[in-house]
């Protein structure tokens, strides 16, 4: 899989950063999310995890940004 940085919040490093990827798809870097009310009514498979991230950087998946 060959990855194309999109974009981040800040220039810090480990913030929240989107990626796109030549299977037309997108990576997302986040906050893990632990709250276990929010992850039951999510219906989480094994296979799968969830991250949180800034509403801002949506923006950047855009084919616009």
């Amino acid at each position: 899989m060959k990855i194309t940085f999109l974009g981040q919040e800040s220039g810090d490093k480990g913030c929240p950063t989107i990626y796109a990827t030549d299977r037309d798809t997108y990576l997302v870097q986040g906050w893990r999310v632990g709250d276990a009310e929010a992850l039951a009514d999510m219906d989480v498979p094994d296979h799968e995890t969830v991250v949180e991230v800034p509403r801002g950087l949506l923006r950047l998946a855009s084919p616009e940004a």
